[in-house]
């Protein structure tokens, strides 16, 4: 039971809530997914010296964002870990010379129950969360993925939820017309996924001045070559078109399935 790979853009804090056209696409996208007997997400909201792995039976809801309405402070994702997939994951990283250590304290930060919150909002499915590394390239997030590859086949949903854009910087009231790079940078992304074209995008935020305005710093960015990285090539790629909101900030999802 060979299940996709996913990308998504998990937004601002507040996404958790919304109703629109990208959370429509999660929920859609979670109903098809929702036999999935385990999931592995990497998200930028965790980054460590080292890999770690969550090992807790039970995951905390950790909101690790401020200034944001109160209502977001009092959501709770309820989500289940799973020792036995940890696991594997670390095994699976350690024969790529990855090498992982099991966190039991670390819950769920924002960057990963906000999006799985709109696709899986019974938290029905175990959950186990990868650090991302301080240090990591581009280059280690896709040798990450690929480690991870094989779990695909065993019916574990890989997600590695990011921004296809993140300047922060940038960002405006929402609805304001769209900055000329952000819509230059999800068009190139778009195309080179289509294309096939790894190497694309593993390097784009080294090949463009657009790339380097999307993405000042690069950790929200990583999980995409992370998700590309386990899934099964060729690939066939679905884009859950999510808009860019606030000006700048792509909400783009992308699913990767073997052709």
């Amino acid at each position: 039971m060979s299940l996709p790979v996913v990308f998504v853009s998990h937004g601002a804090p507040v996404f958790a809530t919304e109703t629109g056209t990208a959370a429509t696409n999660l929920q859609t996208l979670g109903n098809r997914l929702a036999h999935a007997r385990g999931i592995v997400v990497l998200s930028p909201h965790w980054m460590t010296p080292g890999l770690r792995i969550t090992s807790a039976s039970a995951l905390k809801t950790i909101h690790d964002f401020y200034g944001f309405p109160a209502e977001l402070y009092e959501l709770q994702y309820p989500a289940q870990g799973d020792m036995q997939l940890a696991t594997r994951v670390r095994d699976a990283l350690a024969a790529s010379d990855f090498e992982a250590a099991f966190d039991a304290e670390r819950g769920l930060d924002h960057g990963a129950w906000v999006p799985l919150r709109h696709m899986f909002p019974n938290a029905q499915i175990p959950i186990v969360q990868l650090s991302l590394p301080q240090r990591a390239s581009a280059e280690d997030a896709y040798a990450m993925g690929r480690a991870l590859r094989p779990l695909a086949d065993e019916g574990v949903l890989i997600i590695g939820s990011g921004s296809l854009t993140h300047n922060l910087r940038d960002l405006r009231a929402d609805g304001s017309p769209t900055v000329a790079y952000a819509r230059k940078f999800v068009d190139a992304i778009r195309t080179a996924l289509d294309a096939g074209d790894d190497d694309s995008v593993v390097h784009a935020l080294d090949r463009s001045a657009d790339a380097r305005l999307a993405h000042p710093t690069s950790e929200h960015y990583l999980p995409l070559p992370f998700a590309l990285g386990a899934a099964a090539a060729p690939a066939a790629v679905t884009v859950l078109d999510g808009g860019i909101r606030y000006g700048a900030l792509s909400m783009d999802s992308f699913v990767f399935e073997a052709r």
